[in-house]
């Protein structure tokens, strides 16, 4: 697809948030207000690029039926499989689409970076950045997710929470730490773990091998 300029984009990104949170489309007094501008015209304009780029479309003649087109193909193209003992044929051709959309445009979501290596048996480890997801109802939290959690003469913590009656029980992932046990009205959840992301950085992994020595 085309690419956007700065404005296009900043009233594209707007527009994705606004229809997934209210499930139709904004007037464009609405927009003009969010994007800071005085007049219509400049509005109707970026519309008109965004709709001529693809990235919107909307039925002629009737009110507020904008809608977000998604592109055939978006995100990191999946092209097969890799083996990392023996070798397997390669592929060419994209098989499926790694789209990471749904997770990073979350309006609610929020990113951590990790410090530690509390949790390195469940695969996450320093250095990475979890994307987590806020919940309404922590009391009916399933036993054995990943939280985040503010506990009470502790600070902030990602562990697997269980509760059983008015105890909690945050647990690490590494045999070298020892469990946090507390009331549950010590501590307050602050999201569910989601996803991680992790950049490749071959100096942090030697660093960390040279620590273990």
């Amino acid at each position: 697809m085309e690419l956007l300029t700065d404005a296009q984009q900043e009233l594209y990104d707007w527009l994705v948030d606004y229809i997934r949170q209210h499930q139709h489309a904004p007037s464009i007094r609405q927009m003009m207000r969010a994007m800071n501008l005085k007049s219509p015209a400049p509005v109707q304009s970026r519309l008109d690029h965004l709709r001529a780029k693809g990235y919107i479309d909307w039925a002629e003649g009737k009110a507020r039926t904008m809608r977000i087109v998604r592109p055939g193909i978006s995100g990191v193209r999946v092209l097969g499989a890799i083996a990392a003992g023996g070798l397997i044929e390669p592929f060419t051709d994209a098989v499926e689409q790694l789209d990471l959309s749904h997770m990073f445009r979350q309006p609610d979501y929020f990113a951590l970076r990790v410090m530690g290596d509390s949790m390195i048996e469940d695969l996450i480890t320093e250095g990475d950045v979890v994307i987590m997801q806020p919940i309404p109802e922590p009391d009916h939290l399933k036993n054995g997710t990943i939280v985040a959690a503010r506990v009470e003469g502790h600070g902030t913590t990602l562990k697997r929470f269980y509760r059983r009656g008015e105890r909690v029980t945050l647990k690490p992932a590494n045999p070298q730490y020892k469990p946090i046990e507390v009331t549950a009205t010590q501590v307050e959840v602050q999201g569910i773990l989601v996803g991680v992301w992790r950049g490749y950085d071959p100096a942090m992994k030697l660093t960390s091998r040279r620590q273990r020595q």
